[in-house]
Parts: structure tokens; sequence; C-alpha cells
């Protein structure tokens, strides 16, 4: 029988990867919360019409990349691509209107049929903040200024630079579209199969192409802040001005956009150098829009979205969380096994991380508890019961000393501080 493995594209998170996923998580949860945020877990599969009413039918996710299937109940559900429209539904379902504005964040596997590749996974794992309810460009700069906070706490905010744009108001996007629309046109017989099909319904989308043909064309076409109006140039001011105030650098990137309509205002990025092609760590932008196209009333928002596999590969050695060293007890005998499992116990209640040694001679135990990296090694045999006591090995400096049953935990909290 063949050996099981993962299925291709998914990956177990053990080790040394499982210590930088917790310390990313703990660094964004503790972030988030100094903002306000409030933790939010959506279900991992939703109704298929969730994601096709915010992702548009056109979009390579719907189209190529989403794990939809028919349940036993007869029911079109997708596993979750992303978490905004999750979040948005959420917000709809629990009635939170009459709370708003509502700030979360949330943390979990996606899910997307793609090519696997360096930083692109079929099941990968991403951190999400949104701000429902506030129109105001200060729900901008407080979204990306958690962004920036929480990469400078994990030490690699100095890899990273902030690709700012705005796609305008609704008007201004509109006058936008339709120039696109006209320039595009002009060039069908040359534009790609991808960017024909996006002319039509999502043409921003044309100039996120990485056909080489379409580059060309692109290098030429009309630029967004050729059709800003006053109130498009007054937000985006309020935000640049507002980002310079905290000191967080940006440049601008004007061709950074976002294809569906119900995107508004501010589109930001996050990018590093150190990755290769898949330089994104961080992306995000306002979408007034959306909540009033998934049917509900019209409601401002703007979050972001990390992935958490990409920052790992960024983080060094000395920014990952100590999850502490063990203390290890080991019964010399039989006979001493319930008394040790007693001394864990106690020990563990009291706060200390303490492994068992289970088996092999003591002096197998021994190598073990210095390949955990242990502090110490308590022993205890049927002399050591007689007498309430046990040896402990203080395995850094190689000395040992007789401490009382009473006295242990208080003798450990002392010798790890």
């Amino acid at each position: 029988m063949a050996r099981l493995q993962p299925v291709r594209g998914t990956h177990d998170v053990l080790g040394d990867k499982a210590i930088r996923f917790r310390t990313i998580y703990e660094k964004f949860k503790s972030v988030a919360e100094r903002y306000s945020h409030q933790e939010i877990d959506t279900p991992i599969f939703e109704f298929t019409e969730t994601f096709k009413r915010t992702l548009g039918d056109t979009s390579d996710v719907v189209t190529k990349e989403m794990y939809t299937f028919e349940d036993r109940g007869g029911e079109q559900v997708t596993l979750r691509p992303e978490y905004t429209a999750g979040i948005a539904r959420a917000f709809m379902s629990n009635g939170l209107q009459q709370s708003a504005p509502c700030k979360f964040y949330s943390f979990g596997p996606m899910f997307r049929y793609e090519r696997p590749q360096k930083g692109r996974m079929r099941q990968f794992h991403q951190m999400d903040v949104e701000i429902l309810g506030v129109p105001e460009p200060q729900a901008d700069i407080e979204v990306i200024a958690l962004g920036s906070d929480l990469l400078d706490e994990l030490g690699i905010g100095k890899h990273i630079t902030l690709e700012l744009n705005s796609l305008g108001d609704p008007e201004s996007r509109s006058l936008y579209r339709d120039a696109l629309v006209s320039y595009f046109t002009g060039f069908k017989s040359a534009l790609s199969e991808d960017s024909l099909q996006r002319l039509d319904k999502n043409p921003l989308r044309i100039l996120d192409s990485k056909d080489e043909g379409d580059r060309a064309l692109i290098e030429n076409a009309p630029r967004i802040f050729e059709f800003y109006n006053d109130a498009t140039r007054n937000f985006f001011n309020a935000v640049k001005g507002g980002l310079e105030a905290l000191s967080i650098k940006y440049v601008i990137n004007d061709r950074l956009v976002r294809g569906l309509d119900y995107y508004c205002h501010t589109a930001f990025e996050f990018t590093t150098d150190q990755l290769g092609a898949q330089g994104t760590v961080m992306a995000g932008g306002r979408y007034d829009g959306l909540m009033e196209m998934m049917g509900g009333p019209p409601t401002a928002g703007i979050g972001w979205a990390a992935g958490m596999e990409r920052i790992a590969e960024l983080i060094s050695a000395d920014q990952l969380i100590n999850p502490g060293r063990p203390v290890v007890v080991t019964p010399v005998g039989d006979s001493a096994q319930t008394v040790a499992m007693k001394i864990a116990h106690d020990l563990r209640r009291d706060g200390i991380i303490v492994d068992m040694s289970y088996r092999g001679n003591v002096a197998k135990r021994m190598k073990r508890a210095n390949k955990q990296n242990a502090t110490f090694a308590i022993l205890i045999g049927d002399d050591e019961i007689a007498r309430s006591v046990v040896m402990v090995k203080n395995l850094d400096l190689g000395s040992q000393e007789e401490v009382s049953f009473s006295n242990l935990c208080q003798y450990i909290r002392n010798a790890q501080k």
C-alpha cells in the first residue's frame, strides 16, 4: 500500500513553521485588539452565492479557483477563498447594522484550486481586518496603520513598501472605466484572451495582466488620476495626510486597481522584493458598495488580508516566540510511575511546562531530556518516595539537588526566573 501523503498544494503546520504561525498570530491579535478590533470566526464554507456575488462571475477565483460542491442536501456550497464576503454576510445575518461601526479581525485557512508554487498554496492561511460602517477617511488611515504596525512588530517592516492609490468615488471610477474601454477597444486584436473577456465587465482588471503584449498596451493606457473629481482628491489627500502625520511612508502606484465595481477610493498593498514573484504580503481597499450588492443596506467598508505563509518566510529567528523550555519528570522504576504523574500534574497546574519520561534506562532518558532542551530533569525512585523528596538535575549547569515534594513548585519557579 502506498504511503499516504498530504494533498498537493496543502502542507502540515508543525515544528518551526508552527512557531512562526503562532508568532504571527499572537502579534496580530495583540495589535488588532489595541486598535479595538473584535475577533470574528466565520464558517469555512458558505453558500456559493455569497462568493459569486462579491467576487464577480468573471473573476479568476470564481471561474477557475473556487472549491465548490453540492452537499448531501443538494445545496451549492464553497470553501471560503477569502474572508471579506463571509464577514459581510455575518454582518447582515446577525443584524449588526444597528451596532455599526464594527471592527473585526480574523485568522484561518482559505482554499483556492490553483497551481501550487512558492508562496501560493491550495490551502493557505490569512489574517484579515475589516472596519464596517465608517465612510470617513480616518478608517482607511487606521486600517493601513494597523497593518504597518503589525509588520514593524514582526521585524519585517524594513523589507516592505506600502503602495497606495485611489480608485476614486463612483463618478470618477465610472469615467475612468469608460476611458479604459474606449482605449483598449482600439487594440482588441492585440489583447490576450483573458483581457478580451474582461474588457466589457471589468476593464480595470486588464491593468493587472501579466501578459507581455497586454503590458505594452497598458503603458500608454489612461491614468486614473486624470479622472479624479474634487471629492476624490479631497478624500485621497486626507488619507495621504493622515499617513504622513503617523510617519507611515508610502509610494503612489496609479496602476494599483481593484476590478470590481463595489471598490472605491483607497486601494493599497504592502509589497516586498524578498519573495521573488509573489511580492504582495498584505493587500486591501475600500469597498463601500459591497454590502448593497449582497442585498443589504448601503454600508461603508474597508479592510485588508495578509498571507501567513508569505509573512512566515520573512520573519527572522530572533523574532520568534519562545514556547518555553520544559521540565522532564523521570520515574525510576515502575513503582514510581503514579507518584511521578502526580508531581507532573502539580507542576503543570502551577503553570510550568512539563514532559514525562516514559521509558528507557536513566541514561537514555537524560539524553532525550537534553534533546528537548529541558531545563531540569526531576528523578524519583523508591528511595525518594520514602523520604518525600525528588532529585532535581540542572541540565544547564550539570548540578543536582534534593528538593522536597512540598517545595518543588516554588523551587522550579524560582530557578526558571
